[in-house]
C-alpha cells in the first residue's frame, strides 16, 4: 500500500502535526530528522543518512495505511541547542536524531531512537 508523506520544519510543524492528528483510520508516524545541506542534498546527521532509506523501504513494503510526518529539526547548531522546541516539548522529549515515533491516541505509542531507527524489524514492530 505504501505511505503518505508530509514534510514539516520548525516553522510549520504545529499546522502539519494538527493535520495528521485528525486521521484516526491509519497509522501515524513521526520521523524527526536533521536538515539536509542545500549544496549536497545530504543530511548533516550520519544516523539520518543511514536510517532514512531503510525506513522508507520498510514503509513502502507495508500493506497498512500509514502517514509519515517528516519533521526537520534544523541545522546542527539549532538542533544542539538544549532548548530546541522538540527537545523541550513534553509530548516528544527528543534526545537524538533520527527518532521515529508512532503517534496514537494523542501520545507516543512507541519510538525508535537514533541508534535503532535503521533496523527494519523494529520499524515493522511500530506498525503492529
Amino acid at each position: 500500500m505504501g505511505f503518505t508523506q508530509i514534510d514539516a520544519n520548525l516553522d510549520n510543524f504545529s499546522t502539519s502535526f494538527k493535520s495528521i492528528e485528525e486521521g484516526k483510520d491509519r497509522i501515524t508516524l513521526l520521523l524527526f530528522l536533521a536538515d539536509k545541506d542545500p549544496s549536497s542534498g545530504l543530511s548533516w546527521c550520519p544516523d539520518c543518512v543511514r536510517a532514512e532509506p531503510v525506513i522508507y523501504k520498510t514503509l513502502e513494503k507495508s500493506e497498512k495505511d500509514v502517514i509519515l510526518l517528516r519533521a526537520f529539526a534544523g541545522n546542527r547548531p539549532t538542533w544542539r541547542n538544549p532548548s530546541h522546541p522538540w527537545r523541550a516539548d513534553e509530548r516528544f522529549k527528543l534526545k537524538g536524531l533520527p527518532t521515529l515515533a508512532r503517534w496514537k491516541d494523542g501520545a507516543i505509542a512507541g519510538r525508535l531512537e537514533d541508534h535503532e531507527a535503521h533496523i527494519d524489524s523494529r520499524i515493522e514492530k511500530l506498525l503492529d
